[in-house]
C-alpha cells in the first residue's frame, strides 16, 4: 500500500534569486569610469585598466576581501621565549591583497613613473581595487602620500625613496636594509589633542646635532598608528622650537628593535582587514624631515594626499553598492514585475547611480590635478578641492551604503554578501584624515590665507556657464553669499557653504562631461530653489528625469 503522507527531501525550488556577481570585468562595465579615463588624460593606460578590472571581477579576488575581513590582525607584543617583538599578524588574503597593490603600483606608480596622466590611470585601478577589499588600502595610501613629505630631506628621501616606490611587497618583520620594497605609515594623532595636532605632547631630544636631516630620539604616546607593521612612520613630535615631523623606521639601522611599542590593537566597526594600534615611543630613534617647528607644513602635502586618496575609496565604495543594488533588482521580481522596472524602485536606483557616478567624476577630475601641479590654476584648484571633496563624497557615502542595502532587503544584512562590509566601511573616510566640520575649516583657511584658491574654484564653475539655468542661478547665489556673508560668520555657517561648493563643482563637471540626461538630473535634483532638493531621501528625483537611461548607464551586463 502507497503511503500517500511520505515527507520528501526536496521541498522547494529556488528561484527569483539573482546568480552571483562574479567574474565580470569591473572595469568594462563601468562606462562612467572609462570615458573620464580618457577624458582626463589616461587613455593610453586603458588596456592596463582593463585587464586589471577582469582581474578585480574573479570569484578568487573576491573571495580574498571577504576571507581578509573574516580574520582580524592578531598582536604579539612579546615572542615566547620573552623578546619584545611587537608583531602583527595578518591572514594570508591581507598579505595577497597587499602584494597585488603594491605590484601594481597603487602605492607609488606616479611617483615611479611620472607622466601626463599617471595620476588618473592609478586613481582608476585604485578605484576597481578598493570595490574588492577597502580596509588594506590604508597603508598603500600612506605610502603613496609619504613621497611628497620625504622629498622635503633630499638625503632621507635618497635612502628610503627608491624602496618606497618599488612595485615590490615584502611582509616580514625584519630591517628595512633587508627588504627591496619598504610601506609607510603615520602616527600624529594624540588622545589629549585628536585632530589639534598643535597639542601634541610626544617630545623629540637631539642625539647630537640639531635640525632638518638629524637623529633624535622620541618619547610619547600616539592614540591611532594605523598599519603598525609599515616599515617606516612618519609621526610629530615636538622639539625645543615646535611641532617638527620625523621619520622613524621600525627597526634601527644595525638590526636591533626601535622602541616604538604597540600597546594594544583597535577593536574597529568596520576597516577590520586592517590594524590600527596605540603605540608608546620609548625613545624611539627618528630622523627630523623638513625644517624645525614646521611639522604641520612638512606633512601637509601628506595629508593632502590621503584625503584624496579618501574621496577615490569612499566613490568606489559607492561604485560596489550601485552595482550590488542594480545587479540584484535586475534578477528579482516582486509584485508582478521585476524591481529595476517598477516606478519607484527606478527612482532610488537612478538616484544612487547619479550619486555614484558624481563622486567619481569629481575624484578623477582631482587626479588630473594632481597630475599638472606645474600649472598655477589646477594647484590653487586642488588646493580648495580637495577639502571639498573629501568632506562631500565621504560624508554622503554612509547613506547611500545603507540606501543600497536596504533595495537588497533581508539579504543585504547576511555577513555573506558584501553589504554589511561597504556599510561598516562607509564612515571610515569621512573620519580618517580630518573630519567633516575639520574639512570646512581647511576650507575656510584655504579662502582667508589665499584668495586666489577661491577665485580659481569659481573658474572651475565658469566652465559650465549657459549649460543650464538651474546651475547658473546656483553658482550666482553661492557667489553673491560668499561676497555678502561677514567673514566672522563664515565658520557657523562653513557646512552650509561645503555642501553648497560641493554640489556646484560636481554639477559643473557633469555638465561639462556628461551625458545630457546625467547632468539634467543632477541638477534637477541638487541644485533646485526648494531646500528640500538638497536634504532629501535618495530616491526623491523629479518628474521627467530620463531615470532608465541612467540605471542602464549605471548597471552591469550580467543579466538574463
Amino acid at each position: 500500500m502507497t503511503n500517500k503522507n511520505r515527507f520528501y527531501a526536496t521541498t522547494h525550488n529556488v528561484t527569483n534569486q539573482p546568480p552571483e556577481l562574479e567574474n565580470y570585468n569591473l572595469y568594462a562595465e563601468d562606462t562612467a569610469l572609462q570615458e573620464a579615463l580618457k577624458r582626463e588624460g589616461a587613455q593610453w593606460a586603458e588596456q592596463d585598466v582593463a585587464r586589471f578590472g577582469a582581474e578585480c571581477g574573479l570569484v578568487e579576488r573576491i573571495k580574498l576581501g571577504f576571507d581578509a575581513n573574516a580574520n582580524k590582525p592578531q598582536l604579539r607584543t612579546h615572542d615566547r621565549f620573552g623578546h619584545r617583538i611587537d608583531e602583527v599578524d595578518y591572514h594570508p588574503s591581507y598579505h595577497q591583497l597587499m602584494d597585488i597593490a603594491k605590484t601594481e603600483g597603487l602605492h607609488g606608480s606616479p611617483w615611479l613613473n611620472p607622466k601626463s596622466g599617471a595620476h588618473v590611470a592609478r586613481a582608476a585601478k585604485y578605484y576597481l581595487h578598493t570595490q574588492v577589499e577597502a580596509a588594506h588600502g590604508c597603508p598603500i595610501t600612506m605610502t603613496f602620500a609619504a613621497i611628497p613629505a620625504l622629498k622635503h630631506q633630499p638625503e632621507l628621501f635618497e635612502k628610503f625613496g627608491k624602496k618606497i616606490i618599488a612595485p615590490s611587497y615584502d611582509a616580514r618583520n625584519v630591517p628595512d636594509s633587508q627588504k627591496h620594497g619598504l610601506t609607510v605609515g603615520m602616527a600624529m594623532t594624540e588622545k589629549q589633542g585628536g585632530s589639534d595636532v598643535r597639542s601634541n605632547s610626544t617630545k623629540a631630544y637631539p642625539i647630537g646635532p640639531e635640525g632638518s636631516g638629524q637623529a633624535y630620539e622620541l618619547v610619547g604616546h600616539k592614540w591611532f598608528v594605523s598599519a603598525p607593521m609599515c616599515d617606516l612612520f612618519l609621526i610629530l613630535a615636538q622639539t625645543t622650537n615646535g611641532l617638527s615631523c620625523f621619520v622613524v623606521p621600525r627597526w634601527h639601522p644595525d638590526g636591533s628593535k626601535n622602541p616604538l611599542q604597540i600597546q594594544q590593537l583597535k577593536n574597529k566597526m568596520g576597516n577590520v582587514a586592517n590594524a590600527s594600534s596605540e603605540c608608546e615611543l620609548r625613545g624611539a630613534l627618528g630622523w627630523m624631515i623638513g625644517d624645525e617647528g614646521r611639522g604641520v607644513r612638512t606633512i601637509i602635502e601628506m595629508v593632502a594626499m590621503t584625503r584624496y586618496d579618501c574621496m577615490i575609496g569612499s566613490s568606489s565604495g559607492m561604485r560596489q553598492a550601485t552595482v550590488q543594488a542594480l545587479h540584484h533588482c535586475h534578477h528579482r521580481e516582486a509584485f508582478g514585475a521585476r524591481l529595476s522596472e517598477q516606478p519607484l524602485m527606478q527612482n532610488l536606483l537612478a538616484d544612487l547611480a547619479l550619486e555614484s557616478e558624481a563622486a567619481m567624476t569629481l575624484t578623477l577630475r582631482m587626479s588630473r590635478c594632481f597630475d599638472n601641479q606645474d600649472n598655477e590654476q589646477e594647484k590653487l584648484f586642488a588646493r580648495i578641492a580637495t577639502p571639498i571633496g573629501k568632506y562631500w563624497i565621504c560624508k554622503r557615502t554612509p547613506n547611500h551604503a545603507y540606501e543600497a542595502m536596504e533595495v537588497i532587503g533581508g539579504m543585504g544584512l547576511m555577513e555573506n554578501t558584501v553589504m554589511p562590509r561597504l556599510l561598516r566601511e562607509s564612515p571610515v573616510n569621512a573620519i580618517w584624515e580630518g573630519s567633516g566640520n575639520v574639512q570646512c575649516l581647511d576650507i575656510l583657511r584655504a579662502v582667508q590665507k589665499e584668495p586666489k584658491v577661491l577665485e580659481a574654484y569659481f573658474n572651475e564653475l565658469a566652465k559650465a556657464q549657459g549649460r543650464s539655468k538651474l546651475y547658473d542661478a546656483f553658482v550666482q547665489r553661492l557667489q553673491k553669499d560668499f561676497k555678502q556673508t561677514n567673514p566672522d560668520d563664515y565658520q557657523y555657517h562653513a557646512r552650509e557653504f561645503a555642501d553648497r561648493m560641493a554640489l556646484a563643482l560636481q554639477a559643473g563637471l557633469l555638465l561639462q562631461n556628461g551625458p545630457d540626461f546625467i547632468a539634467d538630473a543632477f541638477c534637477q535634483s541638487r541644485l533646485s530653489d526648494s531646500p528640500f532638493s538638497r536634504y532629501a531621501n535618495y530616491g526623491t528625483l523629479p518628474s521627467g528625469i530620463d531615470v532608465a537611461s541612467i540605471i542602464r548607464r549605471a548597471s552591469p551586463t550580467l543579466q538574463e
